[in-house]
């Protein structure tokens, strides 16, 4: 069942199914079940208001499907909902061009639910499981947990081993030749405001940033490598809705992540000019020449433990590079073309 949540229930009448509800009692005291979508209008609110209806939205709807209804275009980041748990987003372009909720567009909402449940199961599988026949394999151990002292802590040229993850966005032509230089900007600055945002759970520091690309060390701990990895795939799931709302971009592209493993002697970032390390020339390697957009690619050098058990059938053998079996996840396929 459809149930929108509105105190505007004329105007929204003819974009929804003859089924759907239009619910006369409070969101607190709603009660979806898990075939159920709900949708929260959130016109006329304040930004405090909006806020609070979407603490509510995913307090209340929790595990499922749910999307918000903002016909002014008024959220200044609608992407992120997607990111905290939302699966449709009705916004102004949406309005302006009277689409209708048909049973096409519900089929797809709930197919993303699906898909994006699995991640966020994953993410919370975060004890160490063995990797499958096949997989990984490496020998290859995490250190002592004294091993990472922390961000703060590290002493200046100590060599540690970090998970460095590649981060960069790509289009089906390249975004410095269909935007001017001030809008580019723009995209790098949201791209990375976006990804330290969704990899602070991890631990995750932005160490060096080329702009149009940048790279991430993620510490030695298998909780910061698994949330780092639920996140990355996250994104990508979410790609389109991040590009076109957040970025504000109307032409495909998506993220490229490639992540390996490998000993570095630290230097704070803005400082790593002077750093030479093999595993720093891998994983741009890895990120420039081999790894695809909407794709993870991770090398064999990581730690066994690095995938969790649940995550593991995502990713598929793509040969070897640089001496390195390599591994990527499967393309997703979303509901319209994408790249």
């Amino acid at each position: 069942m459809v149930y929108i949540f509105t105190k505007k229930s004329a105007a929204l009448q003819p974009l929804f199914p003859k089924d759907a509800v239009f619910a006369t009692w409070p969101l607190s005291k709603h009660l979806p079940s898990s075939s159920d979508i709900s949708y929260i209008d959130i016109s006329g609110l304040s930004e405090e208001e909006e806020k609070k209806i979407l603490t509510q939205a995913k307090k209340v709807c929790g595990d499922t499907t749910w999307g918000i209804i903002d016909p002014k275009g008024s959220l200044k980041d609608p992407a992120l909902l997607i990111i905290e748990g939302a699966s449709d987003y009705l916004g102004h372009g949406f309005m302006k061009d009277a689409k209708k909720i048909d049973a096409k567009r519900i089929a797809s909402v709930s197919s993303w639910r699906k898909a994006m449940m699995r991640v966020h199961g994953a993410q919370e599988a975060l004890a160490p499981v063995p990797p499958a026949d096949g997989f990984l394999k490496s020998g290859v151990k995490l250190p002592a947990a004294s091993g990472f002292p922390g961000w703060k802590k590290i002493q200046s040229g100590k060599a540690i081993p970090f998970y460095l993850l590649y981060c960069s966005l790509q289009g089906k032509t390249a975004l410095d030749a269909r935007l001017q230089e001030k809008a580019l900007a723009y995209v790098y600055r949201k791209f990375h405001t976006i990804l330290i945002n969704n990899f602070q759970d991890g631990d995750a520091q932005l160490w060096m940033d080329a702009g149009k690309d940048c790279l991430f060390l993620l510490p030695p701990k298998a909780q910061s490598v698994s949330t780092v990895i639920g996140a990355c795939i996250s994104l990508i799931l979410a790609a389109p809705q991040i590009v076109m709302e957040s970025f504000g971009l109307s032409i495909p592209a998506n993220f490229v992540f490639a992540l390996h493993y490998g000993m570095i002697n630290y230097k704070p970032p803005g400082k790593t000019g002077t750093v030479v390390s093999d595993a720093i020339n891998s994983v741009f390697h890895l990120g420039t020449k081999k790894a695809e957009p909407g794709r993870l690619t991770i090398t064999g050098a990581l730690p066994d433990i690095s995938v969790p058990g649940v995550l593991q059938d995502m990713f598929t053998p793509c040969g070897d590079f640089e001496g390195r079996k390599i591994w990527q996840t499967k393309k997703f396929y979303y509901a319209k073309p994408w790249m």
